[in-house]
């Protein structure tokens, strides 16, 4: 691996936190870029940036189009670090005193229909990766460099690792100052791709790895691949879509935020900060609201800006304190007295009773907004071209405290009530509950 010496340090460290304040990394100061390296110090890896130990803690950011979610909010909560891409993000990040991440888009064989057998193809993909790095490798705010993303997702040609090797054989000739990864998904990493990935690309200094349900298992799995070199989780939070329980007619169950957040505790502690010899860090998904496979599934906020309780918890992870007011906390939502395991159909034209069991931790007083919409079918990769469905207020006859009246759609099929809870202090609770309209 490049940029990796060995040297003693002192002690052991609770999850890469204390190791900051028991390792120095020879603390140096420059202009320009600030030189990012990877060491292995007393059998363990630990990145250095400008000189000083770096855990990343980050998040995923996509970008914040309509001001709903700042950068800076994410800055005063506690991370150090984004994933994500452009000039703009850069000198966003720089003047929060953020690293970046920098993705370099790679096109998939799956998606993109993207053959890594066509030498010209590639050859001009890898000229366009190269024209970024150039065009950006000297701006202070670089961290790393990600090569794709997933790029194993239902692909069948090996060389697309050897096109990764390529580029980040380049980025070491361009770029001394920065490390090179790729990002792997849970699937890649079952399928056993860490192995293909050390014979064709050498030349990485890190993997990224994407894991959502499961998480605590990366550590025993990279292990169990023989990779010898450290990892960052480049994605992580709730359960997937693809991995929880589903009804009958198959739509996956939601986490309320409630148990979302819950999750993302867990997952933290027993991985990030318990792996402390192989664990870089992270990057959390999502900073943002997103559209895939629900409206409230993998964002960390609402469209309309609040935050949820994994708000929160990240911010207890990342500075071990809470924030002084808190989210709401959902206990359950039924139908009919009925949770969404119990597989809930109703008759076209039915009426039934929606119920939510919340409370807020400091007795904020709540506004509820509640939405019946029709499933949305699963989009292509990451809920690519999916559309959300429209609401369908006229269904609910009857609003109460905690509760609403509603009629059963008349045309069969799939729906889900959604609710949201606000506390009129920035912070939101959602759940939803499937269930099927029969004659």
């Amino acid at each position: 691996m490049r940029a990796i010496t060995s040297r003693r340090t002192a002690g052991r460290a609770f999850p890469a936190l204390l190791l900051f304040a028991l390792t120095p990394c020879g603390a140096q100061t420059a202009a320009g870029p600030v030189k990012v390296e990877i060491r292995k110090e007393n059998g363990r890896f630990v990145l250095c940036r400008g000189g000083r130990p770096y855990f990343i803690k980050g998040a995923v950011f996509p970008g914040d189009p309509n001001g709903r979610f700042p950068m800076k909010d994410l800055a005063a909560r506690g991370a150090n670090s984004v994933r994500a891409s452009g000039l703009r993000t850069l000198d966003e990040a720089q003047r929060l005193g953020l690293s970046v991440l920098v993705n370099l888009p790679m096109r998939m064989e799956s998606v993109h229909k993207f053959d890594y057998s066509d030498e010209a193809a590639v050859r001009r993909q890898f000229e366009d990766m190269k024209k970024r790095v150039l065009e950006f490798k000297d701006h202070p705010a670089v961290l790393m460099w990600a090569i794709g993303n997933e790029l194993s997702v239902g692909y069948t040609n090996k060389y697309v690792w050897n096109a990764v090797n390529d580029v980040a054989r380049m980025i070491h000739e361009v770029d001394p100052n920065h490390p090179a990864l790729t990002v792997i998904g849970d699937g890649s990493i079952n399928a056993g791709d860490i192995t293909e990935i050390q014979r064709r690309a050498p030349e990485l200094d890190l993997l990224g790895i994407n894991y959502y349900k499961g998480l605590e298992e990366v550590p025993a799995k990279i292990r169990a691949n023989q990779w010898d070199k450290p990892y960052i989780v480049t994605e992580w939070g709730p359960s997937g879509d693809w991995q929880v329980p589903r009804t009958e007619w198959k739509a996956s169950i939601e986490e309320t935020s409630t148990e979302k957040a819950q999750r993302y505790l867990e997952r933290y502690q027993n991985t990030m900060q318990k792996d402390a010899e192989r664990c870089l860090g992270s990057y959390v998904f999502l900073w943002q609201w997103r559209q895939e496979r629900t409206h409230t599934w993998y964002g960390m906020f609402l469209e309309s800006g609040e935050r949820t309780e994994a708000v929160n918890v990240m911010q207890y992870l990342w500075t071990g304190q809470w924030p002084a007011n808190r989210a709401p906390r959902i206990d359950a939502l039924s139908i009919d007295g009925q949770p969404a395991a119990a597989n809930v159909y109703v008759k076209t034209g039915s009426e039934h009773n929606a119920a939510l069991k919340i409370a807020d931790p400091e007795g904020d007083p709540l506004t509820l907004r509640w939405e019946i919409m029709p499933e949305v079918g699963r989009g292509g990769y990451a809920g690519m071209g999916e559309q959300r469905s429209r609401p369908m207020p006229e269904l609910i006859r009857k609003s109460g405290e905690r509760e609403i009246t509603f009629a059963a759609p008349e045309r069969e099929g799939a729906y889900r009530v959604f609710v949201f809870a606000l506390d009129g202090r920035g912070n939101a609770a959602t759940a939803n509950i499937p269930f099927f309209v029969r004659p």
